[in-house]
């Protein structure tokens, strides 16, 4: 894997054990091209895995940028793939705990959240609207969900809408914000 735009571009990021499914290089350059420039924006990069979406919105000016990964097994491999940001003058804060538990317990808001869990996961609008209901979204961000083709998101999750969504073979990005 590597890093596919900013500062970092064409960084090499290892690839840690366990279980892992990671973002498509193709599918996260389109995103983060979607996004544009995220100088002072900050980001939050949820069932992280490898930290590859955090060190990417990192090398695309996010700060601060936070990840959260449950698997224990990634932690070391985490740890040092999120080194390459410090180069460039990010600190990514890495909580290593259930995605579930972070939700209930943060009390910072950002202004991208990116959820990424495995594609069996069941409960994607449960998070959502857990995330809206505690405050993480700042009101003008955009919660972005990558989920399987065949598991259905509805347009309106509580108080946030659908604003856009982009295929990438059997993948799908969703774009979630607060309504005008």
């Amino acid at each position: 894997m590597r890093i596919t735009g900013g500062k970092l571009k064409g960084k090499n990021i290892k690839c840690p054990g366990g279980v892992i499914r990671p973002a498509m290089d193709r599918m996260r350059e389109s995103v983060f091209s979607i996004l544009g420039d995220l100088t002072g924006k900050s980001f939050l990069d949820l069932f992280s895995g490898s930290g590859t979406i955090a060190i990417e919105a990192a090398s695309r000016g996010a700060n601060p940028v936070d990840l959260c990964e449950k698997d224990k097994i990634k932690v070391n491999t985490i740890f040092d793939n999120v080194k390459a940001t410090e180069e460039i003058g990010v600190k990514i804060h890495c909580h290593f705990m259930p995605v579930e538990y972070f939700i209930k317990r943060c009390k910072q808001s950002f202004d991208y959240i990116f959820f990424d869990p495995p594609f069996p996961y069941k409960f994607h609008e449960q998070l959502i609207l857990e995330a809206d209901k505690n405050g993480l979204l700042n009101k003008t961000g955009t919660i972005l969900v990558h989920r399987p083709e065949e598991h259905f998101m509805p347009d309106t999750i509580g108080n946030l809408v659908r604003k856009d969504q982009r295929v990438y073979g059997r993948s799908i990005v969703d774009f979630y914000g607060y309504s005008e």
